[in-house]
């Protein structure tokens, strides 16, 4: 869960000088920390902070749908026999994080289109016009300027890098008709992830929403080379990277009481599965 605290109260609330009641590296070398709060003092402070914060699912979506539907389950079961306000099922574990903390990043998620054929690169230069203006960028470049590439070209607005086997072009200045995004308000309209599915993926290529749920032509990759590696090995059509959600899209989004499609963003860093369990029985 994200909440806001632009003061960073109550993460100084819980900075301890003591040692970590867990510590250990995971396989990428990162350090893990785990402090046991137990001072009622300090419980209450943040519980009292975080009363009327929103909140927003960064991960974990389906995991808390998975917790209501249990819950519900749980109370038809014992629905002659109601369970106590406390029950375990009741509740469930989740993580907090401060949305303006420094260390807190989004990662984009890169799309891999594959399965065609034949895909002709002039082909796809002239359907792309249509909805951005279109560059041809040295396809030689390595996953590190091409992330150079697309920030500096996002900073006015959606960018776009596809990346083909002997051409590559860089999608930016968007210029689609309105009637494509029906349905979708205009928050959603100016992720890069809705230019890209609705003008690129479905509207140049053809690909459908059915497919696209199935991943038939499909994939997602997190690491920009590896997406690169893929096509230029042959494995696939073309690779199309994409930059983060700002965060403030995120939050906007959220607030309003609308979702990101999925497969948007990747926070980072996530905390290791199993340091602490919650025991539901």
């Amino acid at each position: 869960m994200l909440y806001s605290d632009p003061e960073g109260e109550i993460e100084k609330a819980l900075e301890s000088a003591d040692h970590p009641t867990i510590e250990l590296s995971d396989e990428y070398g990162v350090v893990h920390r785990v402090w046991k709060v137990s001072d009622p003092a300090i419980i209450e402070f943040v519980r009292g902070k975080m009363d009327e914060k929103k909140l927003i699912i960064a991960d974990g979506h389906h995991r808390y749908e998975t917790s209501l539907n249990y819950r519900d389950e749980r109370r038809q079961e014992q629905s002659e026999n109601p369970s106590a306000a406390l029950a375990p099922h009741e509740f469930t574990m989740m993580t907090f994080v401060n949305m303006e903390a420094s260390g807190l990043v989004i990662l984009p998620t890169h799309r891999v289109v594959h399965g065609f054929a034949s895909s002709s690169a002039d082909s796809f230069r002239e359907g792309a016009s249509a909805y951005f203006s279109v560059e041809e960028v040295d396809n030689s470049i390595n996953a590190e300027r091409a992330n150079v590439i697309l920030r500096e070209a996002g900073r006015t607005g959606t960018a776009l890098l596809a990346v083909g086997a002997d051409r590559s072009f860089l999608l930016s200045r968007p210029k689609a008709a309105d009637s494509i995004f029906a349905g979708l308000s205009i928050r959603q309209q100016s992720l890069d992830v809705v230019q890209l599915h609705k003008c690129i993926i479905e509207g140049v290529l053809g690909i459908s929403t059915e497919a696209i749920r199935n991943q038939a032509n499909l994939d997602y990759i997190r690491d920009a080379s590896e997406a690169m590696n893929i096509v230029r090995n042959g494995q696939a059509n073309f690779a199309f990277l994409m930059n983060p959600v700002p965060m403030r899209q995120v939050r906007d989004l959220a607030l309003s009481g609308e979702v990101l499609p999925q497969k948007s963003t990747d926070f980072y860093p996530k905390l290791l599965s199993g340091l602490t369990v919650y025991a539901l029985e």
